[in-house]
């Protein structure tokens, strides 16, 4: 029997590795090979059938030899398997850290819950009087004076009078009677929240009550912190360590809400947990994927989130009512996240990262685990042509003038779609919170409506995994935030009196908001150029997270007028929808690898460029690509002469909607360009795969949702 030995850490800390296979690359004959891979064989050259019938050539295809081609890491993937025993494993393994995405994001929402509240008048302890009497005689009534609404007891000042005076003679309040400010505390109304949050045992009410939204917003200012600071510790030391990192602070953060006793103590605990909760799930979402193969990703990147992310925010709200304690609600849903430890030993390290710092060795024999757990059998050649090109890589990209993003701002037509972009995910992420905040404002059971506004989670994924790539980017997501501000405005029609009703228009309006999410997010991943990729979405996402800090205002409005919060969400969805239309489509189109064609992007498309709205048109492969390899050649149909669409397997790799974030830098089709230009003085410019780039979790924000 083979000798076995463990490897721990962020980088073998999967695996047993054989012994057998680590001295396989010296026992063994390198045998040479013709192809090996799908996209590692010369691409055909493409001639499209245009509207008129008549055949155009496109390209002829590069010359390249069997002996120089170039391997990326998705042309490895094929080899140990695409989706075998080994990727099903840590895609369960992606459960329990939705989970903590959905408990970090949220759990504040159960922990800053509020109800009626008005002045504790203690002259009418011993009055015999219920509550609801006793506010009739103590509290006077207001009116709404915003978009109107029944009349209401003030939470904020009561009747300064002489009130065994009034209890004897048995009087009536009426508008002559002064009134003051609260002078001993408040009575609470629990009938809806159940138990006492943080903000009714603090009484941060009245002069007080901008400290709920404020901790929100340090909750958002914590994130922007947590993407820089935890993604150069991604790039730096590896995404394992930093994915146990930042599940850990969100730990110590969760312990340090429940023993605050002071509001710096508590806004400081959201701000640590504000730096852990994208991260916490990002890292682990995104190595997960890297592992599966492009024609899986659409599927495991949706129905992760739709399963898993969608169980842990239903589930969350009854947690919260089952433990009816603040405190130990905020233990239950933190100290989970410590147990992330334990992918130091059963997740691997992403091979990505490690190609990117030139530990190939390593890389590959996580490589070897993956083909001996999915019972595949590997030429040794495919990991030596894996290292070479690696190296290659490596090489070529060093020698490449560093762009940054500012480059984005330089050239008219790609600085506008930049600005539009960021406009569009910051209306996105203010709209998505705003939506998922305000189900405590809607006159029901938080817990209840906050649970079925959850749910809509799963068929807004699965609306994107059967339309996104038939109608494009700017159909769906044009028509999903118009529809979602359609619902969101139709609020104001409902009478006062039709809690039931006002609600389901609210939720239907956040399911066409979690669509439009899911679409930003690929969005910002197909239109900035490769070159600058990863640091295009963590700017655009960092925008997001600016902008989400005003959503805890906006929802906050509700004590003006329980209508204001839908009314500004769905103008703003309004807003946001027209942005989109402004937007190039990306369906089926060759990314942007280079500033200039991020420049060129979308020029020959016209506004009413909709392919949901177009003939199909079949693009072939030139007479002359007979008997090339079926991958070369697979799914050339196009939905208009100016949008051609990719091969399959690179489209399909693009489709991962998901928080968050950035993550499809590294995921986006890895496109190698070999020109040869007798009129150079170098005879072969060889531009370096983006398959050894690390991505960089500066860009890995989803808001995690947002």
């Amino acid at each position: 029997m083979a000798n076995h030995k463990l490897h721990f850490g962020g980088v073998d800390n999967l695996a047993w590795v054989n012994d057998e296979d680590e001295t396989n690359s010296s026992s063994k004959e390198i045998r040479p090979h013709a192809k090996i891979g799908g996209t590692v064989s010369s691409p055909p050259a493409l001639r499209i059938i245009e509207q008129s019938g008549s055949l155009k050539k496109i390209a002829d295809p590069p010359a390249t030899s069997n002996n120089d081609q170039l391997m990326d890491f998705d042309d490895v993937l094929p080899h140990v398997g695409e989706f075998g025993t080994y990727q099903i494993v840590l895609f369960f393994l992606t459960a329990p850290f939705c989970f903590f995405l959905a408990f970090a994001y949220f759990s504040q929402v159960f922990i800053t819950l509020i109800d009626v509240h008005t002045c504790h008048v203690p002259q009418l302890n011993q009055s015999g009087l219920n509550l609801t009497q006793k506010r009739e005689i103590s509290i006077p009534l207001v009116t709404q004076t915003v978009l109107g609404g029944p009349p209401a007891f003030d939470s904020c000042t009561m009747y300064d009078v002489d009130y065994d005076l009034v209890l004897r003679e048995g009087l009536q309040p009426n508008g002559t009677w002064p009134t003051i400010p609260c002078q001993n505390g408040w009575d609470y109304d629990l009938e809806h929240i159940r138990y006492h949050s943080a903000i009714t045992e603090n009484n941060w009410v009245c002069d007080k009550a901008g400290h709920a939204p404020l901790a929100q917003a340090v909750f958002f200012l914590g994130s922007i912190v947590g993407g820089i600071v935890l993604g150069y510790i991604a790039d730096r030391f590896g995404r394992i360590p930093a994915l146990i990192l930042c599940n850990l602070i969100g730990a110590l953060a969760g312990i340090i809400t429940a023993v605050s006793n002071s509001f710096g103590l508590f806004a400081f605990s959201r701000f640590l947990m504000g730096i852990a909760f994208d991260n916490a799930f990002t890292l682990m979402y995104i190595l997960v994927l890297e592992y599966v193969g492009p024609t899986y990703r659409t599927l495991v990147a949706n129905l992760s989130i739709a399963l898993f992310y969608t169980a842990g925010t239903t589930i969350l709200p009854w947690i919260a009512w089952g433990i009816s304690d603040w405190r130990m609600f905020s233990l239950a849903t933190s100290i989970p996240l410590a147990s992330a430890v334990i992918a130091y030993w059963i997740v691997p390290e992403s091979a990505r990262w490690l190609l990117s710092q030139g530990q190939t060795d390593r890389a590959v024999s996580i490589l070897r685990t993956f083909a001996r757990i999915n019972k595949k059998q590997v030429d040794e050649s495919v990991y030596e042509n894996l290292k070479t090109s690696t190296e290659e890589a490596i090489q070529a990209s060093s020698k490449e003038p560093a762009q940054t993003v500012l480059d984005l701002l330089r050239t008219p037509r790609l600085r506008r779609n930049t600005i539009l972009l960021t406009l569009l995910w910051a209306l996105i992420a203010v709209v998505y919170d705003g939506h998922a905040r305000n189900t405590a404002n809607l006159g029901l059971s938080v817990f209840l409506t906050f649970s079925v506004a959850s749910v809509t989670e799963l068929p807004a994924d699965l609306v994107l995994v059967f339309f996104l790539d038939r109608w494009g980017r700017r159909a769906l997501a044009f028509g999903s935030l118009l529809f979602a501000a359609i619902f969101s405005l139709a609020t104001l029609a409902v009478p006062n009196n039709q809690a039931v009703l006002t609600a389901v228009l609210a939720i239907i309006g956040r399911f066409c908001v979690n669509i439009t999410f899911n679409i930003g997010l690929q969005y910002g991943a197909e239109l900035i150029p490769t070159s600058v990729r990863a640091q295009g979405i963590a700017y655009v996402h960092i925008a997001g997270y600016v902008a989400a800090i005003v959503s805890p205002y906006i929802v906050d409005l509700a004590r003006i007028s329980p209508i204001l919060p839908l009314t500004i969400l769905g103008l703003l969805a309004l807003i946001g929808a027209v942005v989109g239309l402004m937007l190039p489509e990306t369906l089926g189109a060759v990314l942007p690898e280079t500033i200039e064609d991020g420049e060129n992007f979308g020029k020959d498309q016209s506004f009413w460029d909709f392919p949901c709205c177009q003939r199909p048109v079949e693009i072939t492969p030139d007479s002359s690509s007979i008997g090339e390899s079926p991958a070369a050649t697979t799914d050339t149909t196009a939905i208009s002469p100016r949008i051609a669409r990719a091969p399959a397997h690179r489209v399909n790799s693009l489709r991962a909607s998901i928080r968050g974030e950035a993550f499809r830098s590294s995921l986006l089709a890895r496109q190698r360009r070999q020109t040869h230009d007798p009129n150079e003085k170098e005879a072969v410019r060889q531009t370096a795969s983006l398959s050894t780039q690390p991505i960089d979790k500066r860009a890995l924000t989803s808001h995690g949702k947002p």
